[in-house]
């Protein structure tokens, strides 16, 4: 009897802690969802430029990725990121990688830090500062790596295509089987609407500084 009360009890806290878990999980997925107009920004590059979508109108589109430099996920997909942008800036959707995280509290995600970072690793795309945190909260960028594909429809605004992961294996990218950014992009440059519009991003949680 003691043991089903115990198995009872126990059911029901896990319950509770999975019902607070989505909960949470819907309070702090507040942003953009796939076909909304999204508005531009203007960040800090490492270079000390502040940068835009419109910038770039001539662009089909943009990956933008929120990223950051401490992450092993992020830092398992930098090589990876790179050779999205020199695969598709060509044939008009570049890479724009966002760094979300509040450096007081990853010192290493500092701006100093990101323009050693850029350079280090030949960033041959922009690697934008995201200070006080707006962009990432419009968006609603939880994870990094986090990408948002969008597209550039002139004067209809930029539409959000596909949010999610880049591809399905961050520990290798030769044993990758799902290429959700490529396939995203590669049907929209097609003219049509990507299958797979949405998965869930694997990385660590953005670092955001409490009020």
């Amino acid at each position: 009897m003691k043991k089903a009360i115990f198995l009872f009890a126990s059911l029901l806290v896990a319950n509770a802690t999975l019902h607070a878990q989505m909960k949470a999980e819907l309070v702090t997925t507040a942003g953009y969802n796939v076909g909304d107009k999204v508005e531009d920004f203007n960040l800090k590059n490492v270079d000390g430029r502040m940068v835009s979508m419109g910038m770039f109108a001539d662009m089909k589109g943009y990956i933008l990725v929120f990223t950051c430099n401490h992450c092993p996920y992020s830092v398992a997909y930098e090589d990876r990121i790179n050779d999205l942008n020199r695969k598709y800036n060509s044939k008009g959707y570049m890479v724009i990688a966002i760094n979300p995280n509040d450096p007081t509290l990853v010192p290493e995600d500092n701006y100093d830090a990101m323009k050693v970072r850029a350079k280090e690793k030949n960033f041959s795309f922009p690697y934008l500062y995201d200070e006080g945190q707006t962009v990432m909260k419009k968006f609603g960028a939880q994870r990094t790596p986090h990408v948002f594909v969008v597209s550039n429809n002139g004067d209809k605004g930029n539409r959000i295509e596909y949010i999610g992961a880049i591809d399905d294996n961050y520990e290798d990218a030769t044993a990758v089987k799902h290429r959700y950014v490529e396939d995203a992009v590669d049907a929209l440059l097609a003219g049509k609407k990507p299958e797979t519009t949405f998965t869930k991003a694997i990385g660590c949680g953005v670092k955001v500084k409490k009020a």
